[in-house]
């Protein structure tokens, strides 16, 4: 799979992050799957890793962990529950396939990528949490398949290291994807324009892995120029887990997958042209120079003469200059719209 099978012409390429809202269930995983298919996204998105490699015995957990799941948990336990393996990522792939849609899924450390490979994943995706590890960067991009990259917590500068990493191996098909990492991210600090700045400094595609609350904010990136959107999903938001509370829920996928939809239909072309359906309104709506008053052949027309009315089907307004002192060749009765007959001799 090429750059050109994610970002189809105009289409936006949505990834619907499932992420570790499966809470090591296969089955909720299947259903989670069931919702992306319903919602008509692009990919379904999990997430590999193995809490052994990923995280220290003690390592404490975010703010917003704590307040989603047992606080005298630590991050390696929590993570520890949600955890797939081998055989349930091949069950899985195998399920996306069967209902034509994408799987995808986020490795954090090296044998995570020898795993999705193994699976013959199609593109990698790789988090913010990773955005300056460059080691593990390098490694997926020596694969030469496609990556998008979030950029969550990074600066400009980073974000650079990153790119430059990955287009040393010769590996040029990358996406880059602003994002705030914080669960939920609050409005004030989402800086959707930073999206444009990567833009312009990589001259690369860009979207937005969105973790705000609703569906506004990927609404907004796709009409400011976004080709990849991530959105965290849940069935329910209620569940115990770190990522439900700050995820969609099937409903507000779908409306935001239309939403996405209607736009990138509406954003149609740079050209500036009436619409097809808006020239049958040209006659209606627009105006016309109407005589405000009987007039005979030979006379002349003065400015005191006109009235500008619809509807649009006699000369237009703007020649009102060119008319005043002409001589009619024809009478004109009151309320009359004025053509271009009635000053040519026939």
């Amino acid at each position: 799979m090429n750059k050109k099978t994610i970002i189809e012409n105009d289409k936006t390429f949505i990834i619907a992050e499932a992420g570790v809202n499966h809470n090591g269930s296969l089955e909720t995983a299947k259903k989670l799957i069931d919702a992306a298919v319903d919602a008509d996204v692009d990919a379904v998105k999990f997430q590999t890793f193995s809490a052994d490699r990923l995280v220290t015995k003690n390592a404490p957990k975010a703010d917003y962990q704590n307040k989603t799941t047992d606080k005298n948990e630590s991050q390696y336990d929590m993570l520890k529950k949600l955890e797939l393996t081998y055989e349930e990522h091949k069950i899985l792939k195998k399920y996306c396939q069967e209902n034509d849609i994408l799987f995808m899924s986020t490795p954090f450390d090296f044998e995570s990528v020898d795993l999705l490979e193994k699976l013959g994943v199609e593109i990698y995706k790789v988090g913010s949490s990773d955005t300056n590890n460059l080691p593990l960067l390098k490694y997926i991009a020596e694969k030469d398949k496609p990556i998008i990259l979030s950029t969550g917590m990074s600066t400009l500068t980073e974000v650079s290291e990153a790119v430059d990493t990955i287009s040393s191996t010769g590996n040029n098909d990358l996406s880059l994807l602003h994002c705030v990492s914080n669960y939920p991210a609050q409005y004030e600090n989402v800086n959707l324009n930073a999206m444009n700045t990567m833009k312009t400094a990589f001259d690369l595609e860009v979207g937005y892995s969105d973790h705000t609350p609703g569906i506004e904010v990927p609404i907004a990136v796709v009409a400011m120029g976004a080709k990849v959107i991530e959105k965290h999903f849940t069935l329910d938001k209620d569940m115990e887990g770190p990522d439900h509370k700050a995820s969609l829920n099937p409903e507000e996928l779908k409306k935001m997958v239309k939403a996405i939809r209607n736009i990138e239909v509406a954003l149609g072309s740079s050209t500036k042209k009436p619409a097809p359906n808006e020239k049958e309104n040209l006659k209606t709506v627009r105006k016309s120079l109407v005589i405000n008053k009987n007039k005979e052949i030979g006379e002349q027309i003065f400015s005191e003469d006109i009235d500008i009315k619809r509807p649009g089907t006699g000369i237009a307004p703007k020649y009102k200059d060119i008319i005043i002192g002409m001589e009619l060749v024809k009478k004109v009765k009151e309320d009359q719209i004025l053509t271009w007959e009635a000053f040519q001799v026939e």
